[in-house]
């Protein structure tokens, strides 16, 4: 009842970026950014630059990058890629699929081994941001993975929003890939547990302490992420996106996260392991490395998604009645509220009965993230091991 009615209405999927052209409500403390108010397009369209950082992304470029390069943008826009040491030939790809037609321009840059104390995804995009802003600067900086693929409008509708509501920072969580049965099973929990941590109506509230945001898709505005001080001042975060959002709302700035209609993830997560390592590799980093917060996690899994199925099987068999109903009424409560999220990726809603099991596996990758961050191979991603940050400050 409590994550249902207190934790932010978290289960709701209607946080969504308004249409192009349209002022939406402005978010104060008690309302989010979700309807349409009254028509509106800016005066003139700033300028943008797109920021990709992209390692060994060959597998995912074609389906991502042309839909960035072909962007319907009224203002003067470009793409900076930074191929961050690939060695699948990601830089001669991008400048190939950019000969091919006529859209934004691109440019493709290179900024080295990353120094101490840097991600290597951070060092990328702080070298497309000083590349792109060298001569003046764009107003707006888009900040999008090479696996995202954009609908045409996208950037249009990004900026209007922001323009409209006076925003620093507006993100989209994108709409991964659910093809296999492991991706139907997991990846729509994946943002549901997210929301859980971080329900997106209390990020878009100014005065509230929650932030967050979605890596794939974050438009900012330059002056904001100067008075930041990013990414320089979250270089070592393996969690990115919630620390530029917390760095970003402790500067001031106002920040909006939504769910995505045309911002895509077009990698393909096909078999388990694949979806393991996705989120065991940061899992243990999103409980500060902490013993304690790892068993109160462990704890509250087992407590809130594990006991009500148990509860009500065990009560019918022992023929405890009353405890087979508490049982089953919570294991249904806990249905209802995955159930917008299912709908959001067109899934069945029968998946919903099987959340106990999906939260079971969270479980065991975020214990084993915990023992392979103990074993020195923790935050591990495409070559690259992080330690935690006060061991490579």
């Amino acid at each position: 009842m409590w994550l249902l009615l207190a934790q932010g209405m978290f289960w709701r999927t209607d946080v969504r970026l308004p249409a192009a052209g349209t002022r939406p409500a402005r978010t104060t403390e008690t309302t989010e950014t979700a309807g349409i108010a009254e028509p509106l397009e800016p005066d003139g369209w700033p300028d943008v630059a797109v920021v990709v950082p992209a390692r060994d992304e060959a597998a995912v470029l074609p389906r991502s990058l042309p839909s960035v390069l072909a962007q319907r943008y009224p203002g003067r826009a470009e793409v900076v890629l930074v191929d961050d040491g690939s060695t699948d030939g990601t830089g001669e790809l991008a400048r190939a699929l950019a000969a091919r037609g006529d859209g934004l321009p691109l440019r493709v840059v290179t900024p080295g081994p990353p120094p101490a104390g840097w991600t290597g995804k951070l060092w990328a995009v702080r070298h497309g941001i000083a590349v792109a802003t060298a001569s003046g600067g764009p107003e707006f900086l888009l900040l999008t993975d090479a696996d995202i693929a954009h609908g045409p409008d996208s950037l249009r509708h990004l900026v209007a929003a922001a323009r409209a509501n006076d925003l620093d920072m507006v993100s989209q969580m994108a709409r991964l890939r659910v093809a296999t049965a492991w991706e139907r099973l997991i990846v729509p929990a994946f943002v549901y547990f997210f929301a859980q941590l971080y329900p997106f109506r209390r990020v878009n509230r100014p005065r509230a302490g929650t932030a967050a945001a979605a890596g794939g898709c974050v438009l900012i505005r330059r002056a904001a992420a100067e008075r930041a001080g990013v990414p320089d001042s979250i270089r070592h975060a393996v969690i990115d996106d919630v620390a530029l959002a917390r760095a970003v709302k402790r500067a001031g700035g106002r920040i909006w996260l939504g769910l995505a209609e045309e911002v895509d993830s077009v990698r393909p997560y096909p078999g388990l392991g694949e979806l393991w390592r996705m989120v065991s590799r940061s899992a243990y980093a999103q409980l500060r490395h902490s013993a304690a917060l790892l068993a109160g996690t462990v704890l509250g899994l087992l407590l809130v998604y594990v006991l009500p199925p148990l509860a009500a099987i065990g009560g019918a068999l022992a023929g405890d009645w009353l405890l087979c109903a508490a049982g089953a009424a919570a294991w249904a409560l806990m249905c209802g509220t995955y159930a917008p999220m299912l709908r959001y990726y067109r899934q069945p809603l029968w998946l919903a009965a099987l959340l106990p099991f999906t939260a079971v596996l969270y479980l065991l990758m975020t214990v084993d993230s915990a023992v392979q961050h103990g074993r020195g191979r923790g935050a591990a991603w495409k070559g690259r091991t992080y330690a935690r940050p006060d061991a490579s400050a």
